[in-house]
């Protein structure tokens, strides 16, 4: 543990070079793990300052608020950081589907031995 980072009790996130931290985002109430997205020190800001999560969009190289266009926000209950701050957990009261799918979860299939996809049954869209 040559980083102070995995000792101190202040909030030091380690952005990655192009200014990122990975963001785990779990159902508060479920522990289902509902999305991975990614947020800048824009999108933890708005996140801490309106209970609501913001991420960075890669794609789209801009904040967004999760459910701005479909409704379905994801209300900040927890926001935790890993041992050496490089990715958050958010752990969250979703306001419906958190994929844009239409399912619960952005992890609604299963990887086979043989590389095919399996949908879930207990996620299905909806």
């Amino acid at each position: 543990m040559d980083d102070q980072r995995d000792t101190t009790d202040r909030f030091l996130p380690r952005f990655d070079a192009a200014g990122l931290v990975t963001a785990i985002v779990t159902d508060a109430d479920s522990h289902v793990l509902l999305m991975v997205a990614h947020m800048n020190e824009e999108a933890i800001a708005k996140t801490r300052e309106t209970g609501q999560a913001h991420f960075w969009s890669r794609s789209r190289t801009s904040l967004w608020r999760k459910g701005e266009t479909s409704g379905n926000g994801l209300t900040l209950v927890e926001m935790r950081v890993d041992c050496d701050q490089d990715a958050l957990l958010l752990r969250v009261k979703p306001a419906g589907p958190a994929c844009h799918t239409g399912r619960r979860s952005c992890f609604y299939r299963r990887v086979e031995s043989d590389g095919r996809l399996s949908f879930l049954a207990d996620d299905a869209q909806g």
